[in-house]
């Protein structure tokens, strides 16, 4: 039967009598963890972020009626042409207008899907921008914006105003900050706006709006739904777009693919509109965990060689705990003890060291125009991180003690003292 009082006491005895190696073993576990908790926080931290920057303002599924070219032309309809290849050039879309026929009865029917976090209509227009002689093309979004902010974290893109003032404002806009700097206007200025089809309507200025990418604050701004129904002169349900969130973003495909069916309109889930991002997104969270991984094996091929030539330098005392009486199997348990320890000890203070530098990258500044809300640069203490690091260290201390303490099993104390 093993005695583990005996065994602990003696590689804490052999651990405390080499202390500049023990300390230089346990340095080698807590700056090996330290390093990943530190790379893995920063990176995951920055990868959320820009995914954030596009997936944020993207809803999981959007619904709109697309003006398209008709799949059957009017020579198609002649019989006599059935049989033959038929070429048409110049085609023109067909007669169709934008607005969602039936908007408010298949919100609510959206509404009453399970796998559905929200449903958001919207109204957009082409608009021109006027302040004096000033006047720019662009977009108006008529909006739901206490709504937008608590599904599409609006909130995070306004840098001025707030979504409630432009909920309750009538006649407010939420002015894209590109706009703003070119027409020098401010917070409570009033900018007056055109839509194509004529008229001239002053709206409020009661925030500012930046999103990050500088093309789109250049033309883009928000009012209220029944703000853009009135300036187009059209009714209560004249819905272009609808917005839909889930829980689940895997069900954004099949669903798109349901709408399109059901109510033969245009249905785009977010991996399709975003394509490209996802495959960024993908290529950059590669990289972290490839770098993060192969930081820990660096790591662990240190512990092993610190503790491998810690098991050499022991050899005498190996020879005499045999010849006292000690088994091979005692012997292997205390240097996989002294191991053990010192992951565990290393395996702490390199979670500690690591959450510290992630906290202090975490206060250094970052501020950039593409990025207003972001002010310090982002970290993704996420407790996993943790788990993984310590795991690592535990069980890379356990294999580089096991390996040699294996040799140090069979060795035979009377070849090592006949050495001396």
């Amino acid at each position: 039967m093993t005695n583990w009082t005996v065994i602990l006491s003696i590689a804490k005895t052999h651990l405390f009598t080499k202390v500049k190696q023990t300390s230089i073993a346990a340095l080698g576990v807590t700056f090996g963890i330290g390093s990943y908790i530190t790379l893995v926080s920063f990176m995951t931290g920055l990868n959320t972020m820009l995914d954030d920057l596009i997936l944020n303002q993207t809803p999981h599924v959007h619904v709109y009626n697309e003006i398209e070219p008709s799949k059957k032309q009017p020579v198609s309809l002649y019989d006599n042409f059935k049989e033959s290849f038929n070429i048409v050039h110049s085609i023109k879309p067909k007669m169709s207008q934008k607005k969602i026929h039936n908007a408010l009865p298949i919100i609510s029917y959206l509404g009453n899907d399970e796998n559905v976090r929200g449903v958001l209509p919207q109204v957009k227009t082409q608009i021109f921008y006027i302040a004096g002689s000033i006047e720019l093309g662009g977009n108006l979004t008529g909006i739901n914006a206490i709504d937008e902010a608590r599904l599409f974290n609006m909130g995070d893109y306004i840098v001025e105003g707030s979504a409630e003032a432009l909920q309750t404002t009538d006649n407010g806009i939420l002015l894209g900050i590109g706009i703003a700097k070119k027409m020098s206007l401010k917070v409570g200025d009033r900018v007056q706006v055109s839509p194509i089809n004529g008229g001239i309507f002053p709206l409020k200025i009661v925030g500012f709006y930046q999103s990050g990418i500088a093309d789109l604050d250049a033309i883009q701004s928000f009012t209220n739904i029944k703000t853009v129904q009135r300036i187009l002169g059209k009714a209560k349900d004249y819905i272009t777009d609808i917005n839909v969130k889930l829980y689940d973003i895997e069900e954004a495909l099949p669903l798109s693919k349901k709408i399109e069916q059901q109510f033969k309109l245009k249905a785009i889930d977010i991996k399709t509109a975003n394509a490209q991002f996802e495959t960024g997104t993908t290529i950059r969270n590669l990289i972290t965990y490839a770098v993060s991984v192969t930081l820990l094996i660096v790591a662990g091929f240190g512990i092993y060689n610190i503790l491998n030539m810690l098991i050499y330098e022991k050899m005498n005392d190996i020879a005499i705990l045999k010849a006292t009486g000690f088994s091979g199997k005692d012997v292997q348990l205390i240097f996989m003890s002294q191991a053990m320890i010192i992951g565990f000890v290393g395996g702490v203070l390199g979670l500690l060291i690591g959450f510290g530098l992630a906290s202090i990258i975490a206060t250094i500044p970052f501020q950039t125009e593409a990025l207003p809300t972001i002010e310090t640069y982002p970290i993704n203490l996420n407790p996993l991180f943790f788990v993984i690091g310590f795991s690592f260290a535990m069980i890379s201390t356990f294999f580089a003690g096991y390996l040699p303490s294996k040799k140090a099993k069979k060795i035979d104390p009377v070849r090592i003292i006949r050495g001396q």
